[in-house]
């Protein structure tokens, strides 16, 4: 089990690597790309919160699990929002705001935190229920190029070198793995300490979903944005249902 999250949790570097070197091999991207594909994750992520992980975390732990799915929330908001300073997606398409290298450094930093807890949700979630583990990585897939996308275009956009820019791309997916690793050490605990993970990454994962993704999907002024919210969500039960047969409740 432990080499096959590892395996999984590779893919989701790489789909952050590309996305920075998508952006290296073209200079300019078209946003719209990033806008579908992160409506679409924020929209499964929403749904994999509340119809799966909201609920399992429930069996986990209990009548503690809202603690730590708020504990899970509170943590990340605090290491982006007051550590490193609001982050948006797609912030280097404002000039007036992303033009110095202190800047694409918090983005940087920003970014880093949040593919750390994409990471540890994955491997939290095969840990305590392998299909529905699966379901959370296809939630993180969905948004892992646009993040490459964009770290790479803030550093650009910052006027620092293409290699640069690529080796972000490149320790942001490095993130993602130590995120991955960190649970098998608390895995080594106790499987309560599993539950625990289980239900703090359920608040993580609706952190990213209502207040990183779901911000930056309003601000677009293209109303198919919106429908491809609802498309996420059906993309979700679509996934439940092709995934039943192995065990999703």
């Amino acid at each position: 089990m432990t080499f096959t999250i590892i395996m999984f949790g590779l893919v989701a570097a790489a789909a952050e690597i590309a996305g920075g070197s998508l952006l290296l091999m073209r200079r300019q991207w078209p946003r719209s790309v990033q806008e579908y594909l992160l409506a679409l994750g924020a929209g499964f992520i929403l749904a994999l919160v509340f119809l799966e992980l909201v609920p399992e975390s429930f069996r986990a732990v209990g009548g503690e699990a809202p603690l730590f799915m708020l504990m899970g929330y509170a943590l990340l908001h605090f290491f982006e929002h007051t550590i490193v300073g609001h982050l948006h997606f797609g912030e280097e398409t404002h000039t007036d705001v992303m033009v110095s290298r202190v800047a694409s450094l918090s983005t940087f930093a920003g970014l880093f935190i949040h593919a750390f807890f994409d990471g540890f949700a994955i491997s939290v979630g095969m840990e305590f229920n392998f299909t529905l583990g699966l379901l959370i990585f296809f939630a993180v897939l969905l948004h892992k190029i646009p993040e490459g996308l964009t770290i790479a275009s803030v550093m650009i956009a910052a006027e620092r070198k293409r290699q640069t820019a690529f080796l972000a791309s490149l320790a942001i997916g490095v993130a993602t793995m130590l995120g991955i690793l960190s649970v098998f050490i608390l895995s080594a605990v106790s499987g309560q300490v599993v539950g625990i993970a289980f239900a703090f990454s359920a608040g993580a994962s609706t952190y990213v979903g209502a207040s990183d993704l779901i911000p930056e999907i309003n601000h677009s002024k293209n109303r198919v944005i919106p429908l491809l919210v609802f498309g996420g969500m059906l993309l979700f039960w679509a996934g439940k249902a092709l995934l039943a047969p192995a065990g999703v409740r």
